[in-house]
Formats: C-alpha cells, structure tokens, sequence
C-alpha cells in the first residue's frame, strides 16, 4: 500500500515539475521571439508612449467636389487627406480627418445640408448622413476647410448662357455673400472658435480661352467677394487658389498640343478628363496652399 501511495506521489511530482518546465519554456520562447525581432518590427517604448500621449486634431472638410476630391485619380478625397497628413507630420497629432464633400453643391444647397435633414449621394466617399452628424462633426472640429463659389458661378453661366456679361454675375454675387455668410453664422452657432479656411475658387477654362478677359474678371470679383465675407468673421481665414491653379503648374503655361488645324492648351494641374477639376498634383497645390495658411495662423497663437 505505501509503495502505491509513493508512486502516485512520485506521479504528481513529475506531472507538476513536468507543467512548470513547459511554462518556463513557453515564457522563454516568447521573451526570445520578443527580443530577438528584426529591427523596425516593433515599436520602442518612446514610440508606445508617442501612440499613447498623442493629441487628436478632429479636421471637418465641408464643401463642394473640389472637398469631395472628384478629379483624384486615387480616390482618396482630393486635398483632404493630403492635408491631414501633412498637419499630422509636422505637428505630431493624430488627424482624423472627415469628409462632407458632395459634387454640384451651391452655396445655398450647402448652407440647407447644415440646417435640415439632408443626404448624400451614395456613390460619394461617405455615403448618407444627416444633419445630426453633420453638426456632431462641426461641433467636435478643431479646424474645418470650405470649398463653396465655383458651382455658383457656373450656375450663373447655365442660366445666362446665350446673353452672358460681367453684369449677370452682379446679383447672384450679392446673393451668394448672404449664403455664405449664413454658412459662417451657421458653424459659429454650433462650433465658436473653431479656425475655419476657405478656399477661394479658380478659372479652369483660361488656357484655352485666354482672350476671354471676363471670365478672369469675375473670379476675381467672386474670390473678393468671398475674401471680404471672410474676413468679417473672426478665425476665418481665405486662401486663394486661382493664381496657383488657372496657368498651369508653376504658371508654366499648361501643355500645348497640335492635332491637324487645331491647337489644345491643356491645364497640367487640372484632370484630363473634364479639364475642370484638379488632378492629383492640383489637389496637392491646395493642400499646400491651405497648409502654409495654417501655419502662419497656428504660429500666431
């Protein structure tokens, strides 16, 4: 009986020695794959503290296609992302960034977005929403872009198509500071001290009809307009895009092609497509133009 009971002491021993030698073992494998991991695989302890310390920057894009991003051939969201990241970089935050952008919206249709219930169309990056995340969004924002101007404009020009002059775009201009005007009252109920840029709209069609001094006339006139709107609210700064964007890169006069009799001028920062929208090099052009804006006013604080 007691050599019984021996053996099954003698049992036990070996099973529990056996259990701590494979814990001890398994412990060791994962301290060893732990420290023997290529170099750059993981992150230091500098870098989980980073992750873990990092400020958030909540970036609320609101606006036309130029805030959709159509024209991006990477369908990322045009500027928006580029701008995120590049705020991110330099300042260390974490950017979340999102995107309020919907193709062919006035003034006024982006001010009704902002006051009632209202939904995109699903084939853009956010699919539906409503006033109540659109609000959510402004209210949480610590900083906010608007691209608003350039579908009022060519409404103007639809409308005024067979009898068009400068004197045609004088009323809609007035009605259109009000919209946007309302725009700024709007975002300033929900969100007081929220910076807001607002990016200033830009002649697509000048390489191609250069002679056509008008139409340079009233986008300046439609950008002063705008620039004054702005400047009448506190922590609202405008960004001008037009002589950045209307010659082509770097002003270089765009790219001149022959085909037989005809001669086509095309805008190296616009997408070839429609030779309307910025390409992904124009998108970049007002990414870093609302960027540097951003640091000059960021600096002042």
């Amino acid at each position: 009986m007691k050599q019984n009971k021996y053996k099954g002491q003698l049992r036990r021993w070996f099973i529990e020695i056996a259990i701590f030698v494979v814990a001890i073992f398994a412990i060791f494998l994962g301290i060893n794959k732990f420290l023997l991991r290529p170099a750059g695989s993981e992150l230091s302890n500098k870098d989980w503290q980073s992750a873990l310390t990092q400020k958030k920057l909540n970036y609320v894009a609101i606006g036309d296609s130029l805030t959709e991003g159509v024209g991006d051939q990477t369908v990322q969201g045009g500027f928006v992302p580029l701008l995120a990241r590049s705020i991110g970089d330099k300042y260390d935050v974490n950017v979340i960034s999102q995107n309020f952008g919907v193709s062919g919206n006035t003034s006024t249709q982006i001010y009704a977005r902002m006051t009632k219930q209202a939904t995109k169309q699903t084939d853009t990056l956010d699919g539906e929403y409503s006033l109540k995340t659109v609000q959510k969004a402004i209210k949480k924002a610590d900083l906010i872009t608007l691209t608003v101007g350039g579908n009022d404009v060519m409404k103007v020009i639809r409308t005024n198509l067979d009898n068009l002059s400068e004197k045609s775009f004088v009323k809609p201009a007035k009605t259109y500071q009000k919209e946007i005007t309302a725009i700024f009252d709007k975002i300033r109920a929900v969100n007081p001290d929220v910076p807001v840029y607002v990016i200033g709209i830009y002649n697509p069609f000048y390489l191609n009809f250069p002679d056509i001094t008008q139409m340079q006339d009233v986008i300046n006139n439609w950008n002063d307009a705008t620039k004054a709107s702005v400047e009448a609210q506190d922590k609202m700064y405008f960004v001008p895009v037009n002589d950045l964007l209307y010659q082509g890169i770097s002003g270089s006069q765009g790219i001149t092609s022959n085909d037989g009799d005809s001669t086509t001028i095309t805008n190296d920062a616009l997408f070839e497509e429609d030779h309307f929208h910025p390409n992904n090099i124009g998108y970049q052009i007002i990414s870093d133009a609302v960027f540097d804006a951003y640091k000059e006013h960021t600096n002042e604080k």
